[in-house]
């Protein structure tokens, strides 16, 4: 039986603001890419989302980012291969030991925003941030961008990867992310949405935003529930993987 994840990005809210349904979202997904206090979330915010993942079963991962709160980590930035390094060890190794705190391990460390995207491309920061995560967490899975440049460097130095596709993104011709910038970067119909998520897990393959097939393989879905239509379309995922015969775990139990 084909066997896939679904993730969710999580631990958004900050102090007395508050983002996310994780209550809700985290009855669908199996592993949950929690903020680490760079782009998102505090101390407490980390704390519960943690427990509340441990709680339902859901797999904790970190999701580190540039040191950007106010751009929420969407804002590119010029960091040297050892800044990247170390922001990916003070990150993960934060939420780490929030996770070891309640006996529960830390699962997987997936990039958040700009610097996944960069590093999509970047060799130099692929491998800084591989290597971060090789020494804060070496038992942890890297969750990659499939077919980029960070699932190579994970794979170099020696981590576990697994590679990881967009329900609600369109992708170029190389299998990189339309930029949120672009027209068509976000598909919003889930008649759309839905059947190429079916079709990236049980065929490999997505059509890109120009309309070339791209190969593609997909360990992992990245699913958004920060709103009540979103738990909706997460639902309505699980469902269709469900009738295509697909089974939804969490990611340690795929790579």
């Amino acid at each position: 039986m084909v066997r896939v994840d679904l993730n969710t990005d999580s631990g958004e809210s900050f102090g007395v603001y508050k983002l996310g349904l994780e209550a809700e979202v985290f009855k669908y997904v199996t592993s949950a890419n929690i903020a680490c206090g760079f782009h998102a979330g505090d101390p407490m915010v980390m704390a519960k989302t943690v427990e509340l993942a441990a709680e339902l079963g859901v797999g904790i991962g970190a999701h580190p980012s540039y040191p950007d709160l106010q751009g929420f980590g969407r804002r590119n930035m010029s960091l040297t291969p050892a800044e990247a390094k170390n922001f990916v060890i003070y990150q993960v190794g934060a939420l780490k030991a929030f996770a070891n705190a309640i006996g529960q391990p830390l699962q997987h460390v997936k990039g958040h925003g700009a610097i996944y995207n960069a590093a999509a491309k970047d060799v130099a920061l692929a491998r800084a941030i591989a290597e971060g995560v090789k020494a804060a967490a070496p038992e942890a899975i890297l969750l990659a961008l499939a077919g980029s440049e960070m699932v190579s460097a994970g794979r170099a130095v020696g981590l576990k990867v697994a590679q990881e596709v967009f329900a609600d993104r369109a992708y170029n011709k190389d299998g990189t992310l339309v930029l949120r910038s672009q027209p068509g970067a976000m598909i919003h119909d889930p008649e759309i949405a839905i059947p190429r998520v079916v079709r990236m897990v049980t065929e490999g393959k997505v059509t890109a935003i120009t309309g070339e097939e791209v190969e593609i393989q997909a360990d992992s879905i990245c699913v958004h529930g920060d709103n009540p239509e979103a738990i909706v379309f997460v639902a309505r995922i699980r469902e269709a993987l469900a009738k295509a015969g697909v089974e939804v775990v969490p990611l340690r139990e795929i790579v």
